[in-house]
């Protein structure tokens, strides 16, 4: 861990290592704020997680909490050269493209080879060296974040001080996922608040497999389920986005989930595979009918990380 050198001033106040922090998220809006008290960020299509430095070691975590250090080995190893003692610090693992966007796909099919091409984009520093920067406002705690990952491989998510709808436009104009937006003087605050919002071009939902179809022996999509209290619902068949090896892999983990009878409240009329519904699927879509269905949906990748 690379804590030599030159180490920031103290900052924050004097605590305890407090371990896995719930994560800050972002609630989704209609309409990208405007005014001086907000900054604004590129929305990256990725894994969230929480990297912590201490004890002379370094653990990446998901957002629910799981330890997934090993699959994440390079992030574990650019994270050793972060300029602290002990650290947490909140961010993304993209693999990004050479136009600066991230998609989530990518990313999965990357992890398969454990691959050197993902990168950490942090935004966030919730502990540094002995104390908790939790309650610091938002743009103190990036300016400390910046100095600890100078010279890393790790990059750092930049914040502009634009007009919202402006940021939003230009997001979307050069495919980026959306924008969130953060009060710049705020406390970091676990769980969904309004301290940080989002606004995404396309729309996006993490929704339940509850089946899948083959036509004539082929891959023919899978079936979608959303749920309502205890309920699955059924949200509509997506059939695009899927590759021989993504279709393949899809497969091969619903077959020993299959049952006889649909995992839907309410039957539907079409013919499928059934399959206990217990795989998530990040799907991409234009919008939703009355009856909650997505519209030309695109599937983007299984959600393991949930």
């Amino acid at each position: 861990m690379a804590s030599q050198g030159r180490k920031p001033a103290a900052v924050g106040v004097k605590a305890p290592f407090p371990g896995f922090v719930e994560p800050a998220l972002a609630s989704s809006i209609e309409k990208v704020p405007s005014g001086a008290r907000w900054i604004h960020e590129i929305k990256f299509d990725g894994y969230r997680v929480q990297v912590h430095l201490a004890n002379e070691a370094v653990k990446v975590f998901t957002r629910r909490g799981h330890d997934w250090t090993n699959r994440f080995k390079k992030i574990a190893d650019d994270a050793w050269h972060i300029k602290a003692g002990s650290a947490i610090v909140d961010g993304e693992v993209v693999v990004p493209a050479a136009d600066g966007t991230t998609d989530f796909s990518v990313l999965q099919n990357e992890l398969k080879g454990r691959s050197t091409s993902i990168v950490l984009v942090v935004f966030d520093l919730l502990y540094l060296n002995g104390h908790d920067l939790r309650k610091l406002p938002l743009f103190q705690r990036k300016a400390e974040l910046k100095k600890i990952i100078d010279g890393t491989e790790i990059q750092i998510s930049e914040s502009f001080e634009i007009e919202g709808r402006e940021m939003f436009e230009h997001a979307c104009k050069i495919g980026l996922e959306g924008v969130v937006s953060k009060i710049r003087d705020s406390a970091y605050a676990s769980g969904r608040g309004n301290n940080w919002v989002k606004k995404t071009c396309a729309q996006r939902e993490t929704l339940t497999i509850a089946g899948f179809a083959l036509d004539e022996g082929k891959w023919d999509g899978i079936y979608l389920g959303r749920r309502k209290g205890g309920d699955l619902v059924y949200a509509g068949k997506v059939d695009h986005g899927f590759d021989k090896v993504s279709a393949a892999d899809m497969q091969r983990r619903l077959k020993p989930l299959i049952r006889k009878t649909q995992p839907y409240a309410k039957r539907i009329a079409h013919k499928g595979i059934w399959v206990e519904p217990k795989l998530l699927a990040e799907v991409e879509y234009r919008a939703k009918s009355v009856e909650g269905k997505v519209r030309h949906p695109i599937f983007k990748g299984l959600r393991e990380d949930l």
